[in-house]
């Protein structure tokens, strides 16, 4: 699992069935001061979080197609949740 931002969304055309009815959105991983971000990627929407939101997202495929009751779902990572506030200690 990681926190992450909301920076975009992808429109498709035509989608796979697994991601009928989802968003597709574009996740900026936060870290901490030092740390070196890995690259932004796309995570399916299972929350209506939006642009700017601050999201948790479950980055492992098994997981991820448990959060979406199907077992065979073509997916990796899935928004399982918004963030409402993070403390660093």
């Amino acid at each position: 699992m990681i926190i992450g931002k909301v920076v975009g969304t992808v429109v498709t055309t035509i989608s796979h069935p697994d991601y009928k009815n989802r968003r597709l959105l574009v996740v900026q991983p936060l870290v901490t001061e030092g740390e070196e971000a890995n690259g932004d990627f796309i995570a399916l929407d299972n929350t209506h979080a939006g642009i700017g939101d601050t999201v948790l997202v479950n980055r492992e495929g098994g997981g991820a197609r448990q959060v979406l009751n199907n077992p065979d779902a073509c997916v990796i990572s899935v928004i399982i949740g918004i963030v409402d506030s993070v403390e660093i200690v």
